[in-house]
């Protein structure tokens, strides 16, 4: 996954499948991150990611 920075994982066989990342990411954009989930299918996780160049830093 290059160019992108994994901020959080997330089990997508847990009980409520991608909700948990799906709120994550919502409050990291609510920090100002441009936050997005990608389900990586070689783990089995939903994955919380940043793409390269897309950080708070970079936006101020």
């Amino acid at each position: 996954m290059n160019g992108r920075k994994v901020l959080e994982r997330f089990p997508a066989g847990g009980p409520r499948g991608s909700w948990p990342a799906e709120e994550f990411a919502h409050a990291r954009r609510l920090e100002g991150l441009p936050a997005e989930v990608v389900m990586d299918l070689s783990t089995d996780m939903f994955l919380v990611i940043v793409r390269s160049g897309e950080t708070a830093d970079a936006a101020a």
